[in-house]
């Protein structure tokens, strides 16, 4: 068992150079560089890499939702981590926007943080400890590693309206493809990147219209499973009565707090939660990559490692632009 996991993790590595070099925005063009702290900061990835396994160890959610957190991030301004600026007196931080009221995380990018400073004060970027929290969280859940580009720098800017329109969970595939293609990013990301689902959660009310009333019918939208319906009922109360509750469910209704294939599995079967999940696998356009990944974790994994790292890779700010935050809720006096 030992020798096939060295031989899993050494092809992943190379499908991930490889699919780096030939799939969107490589780290070299955008500034980062693997390993840029090694001699300003040479503790900063094993930090916070321990910050993620103190909180991993309480709460097997956490990739969950730093991996949101990381997309709500990049998706605004780039990846600069003004998702974790609060708001003041003077400005609506994005943060308070509607699509991030549910995003968490913070606490633990904020210890991260502090656990670097303490180290090397003023050097290490709250964008690039997000960065590396992420992949560290995806490890945790027993999916690929992949060597984080690094090198960001934080924006100064956050705003509300700036975070309003995030890509919605109802949308269509087609809006999906759309509004990462305005990131500079492929159909390809947006199919693999989706598979973040794997272990994502979501709340009621992002979906219940699925199970009650779609678009108007009065009736549960028809592309989803029956049986999953009858399930998700049982949490999800109808929305139109008076008392109502939002509680969260697991996207990947199988293996929840896992990363692996299983999201695409659930797809062919009808169970996609979100309507976006659904819409993916019923696209035509997309369904030759949903069918690959759901017969290969190693042919996901490798995807999902190339798209990642140009996900990293959107927006960024290196060199003179942007600051090194010494807290990550606010910019520097």
């Amino acid at each position: 068992m030992a020798g096939k996991g060295i031989v899993i993790v050494a092809f992943l590595y190379l499908a991930s150079c490889l699919l780096v070099q030939t799939h969107g925005q490589n780290a070299s063009t955008s500034g980062l560089r693997i390993g840029f702290y090694n001699l300003t900061c040479p503790l900063a990835e094993s930090l916070v890499q321990q910050t993620v396994a103190q909180f991993f160890k309480d709460d097997q959610t956490v990739p969950a939702a730093l991996l949101r957190m990381f997309f709500h991030d990049c998706f605004v301004l780039g990846c600069d981590a003004s998702i974790t600026i609060v708001s003041n007196s003077t400005n609506d931080a994005e943060k308070d926007a509607g699509p991030n009221l549910t995003v968490r995380g913070f606490d633990l990018i904020n210890t991260a943080k502090t656990s670097v400073e303490n180290a090397c004060r003023g050097v290490v970027s709250c964008a690039d400890i997000i960065a590396l929290a992420t992949r560290d969280a995806v490890v945790l859940a027993k999916g690929p590693h992949w060597d984080v580009p690094t090198g960001r720098r934080d924006g100064t800017i956050s705003l509300l309206a700036n975070a309003e329109n995030l890509p919605d969970p109802s949308d269509t595939s087609q809006q999906g493809i759309a509004a990462f293609a305005a990131k500079g990013l492929s159909q390809h990301d947006f199919v693999t990147l989706l598979g973040a689902h794997t272990v994502g959660i979501s709340h009621c009310r992002f979906f219940d219209d699925r199970l009650y009333d779609f678009q108007g019918s009065g009736k549960p939208d028809p592309t989803m499973n029956p049986n999953l319906v009858k399930s998700l009922r049982k949490t999800c109360p109808d929305p139109s009565k008076p008392i109502f509750k939002n509680p969260g469910v697991f996207l990947d209704q199988g293996t929840p707090f896992i990363f692996d294939n299983n999201y695409y599995k659930e797809l062919l079967s009808r169970n996609g939660i979100l309507r976006i999940d659904q819409q993916v696998g019923a696209d035509k356009s997309l369904s030759g990559t949903v069918k690959k990944f759901a017969s290969s974790s190693s042919n996901f994994n490798a995807s999902f490692v190339a798209s990642m790292i140009n996900l990293g890779n959107v927006g960024v700010k290196t060199g003179s632009e942007g600051e090194i935050r010494l807290s990550c809720s606010v910019v520097n006096s």
